[in-house]
């Protein structure tokens, strides 16, 4: 490579666009082959993480320099989880005569995800610094960021375990309760929103508005029941 062109190089994975430019053309790929294959095993984000890490890993681009136009794009994320407000106004008449129902799953399914966590990373012979890692997965990243620096683990594992969590949960999510027979569409909203948080939830809305209206709001009360529990968990098992 010439003197000119390695310039051009550097110059290029340091502005913000090229993490915009990578971030926005992995995901594009993850959309089209989801689309051409229907398969979840090619669900969009999951691709796009793929492609990225490919990338830099083969390009030896640090991450921080990815990070200056990836950042651009974690901005508007805020954006997009107000706009998740939108399905659920509209399937509001729904939601009001399931809250019974909603608060039983969301407070049930946190409890269930924080116990297994701190007793299946025991009995794998994981310390007690793991297990707090482990404990706040259900929340979405943000959440259990903070969960995790405030409870004494790891906050950049519990990140790495909850985006896994969610992206897992979205693949497997809809075809397991395919196959066990759920096919309320309520009922499938709040099972996807408390466990894949904000992947999953946008899965949802491409089934049905119903069921990513569910989904959404399950993913916000999830949040803040695994918030209060976490610390309250973690003092008796």
């Amino acid at each position: 490579m010439s003197l000119h062109a390695h310039e051009t190089w550097e110059w290029l994975i340091a502005s913000p666009l090229f993490g915009i430019t990578l971030t926005l053309a992995a995901y594009a790929c993850g959309r089209y082959l989801h689309r051409r294959t229907a398969s979840p095993v090619f669900q969009p984000v999951l691709v796009a993480i793929v492609m990225i890490v490919v990338v830099l890993e083969v390009g030896d681009i640090d991450y921080a320099d990815y990070l200056a136009g990836g950042d651009y794009i974690a901005f508007w994320l805020g954006a997009a989880t107000v706009a998740l407000a939108l399905p659920l106004h509209h399937e509001w008449h729904l939601v009001r005569r399931a809250l019974a129902p909603i608060a039983v799953g969301v407070v049930v399914g946190a409890v269930v995800s924080i116990s297994t966590a701190l007793f299946v990373t025991d009995l794998a012979g994981g310390n007690r610094e793991l297990q707090l890692t482990m404990a706040p997965k259900a929340a979405t990243t943000p959440v259990s960021l903070a969960l995790s620096a405030q409870i004494g683990g790891i906050p950049a594992l519990t990140a790495a375990v909850t985006i896994v969590a969610g992206i897992t949960a979205a693949i497997l999510g809809p075809w397991i309760l395919d196959r066990i027979g759920v096919h309320d569409l309520r009922a499938r909203g709040i099972a996807i929103g408390s466990t894949a948080h904000g992947i999953g939830t946008s899965r949802a809305l491409q089934e049905s508005r119903t069921e990513g209206a569910f989904s959404a709001l399950c993913m916000g009360l999830t949040a803040v029941v695994t918030s209060v529990l976490v610390p309250l968990l973690v003092q008796v098992l």
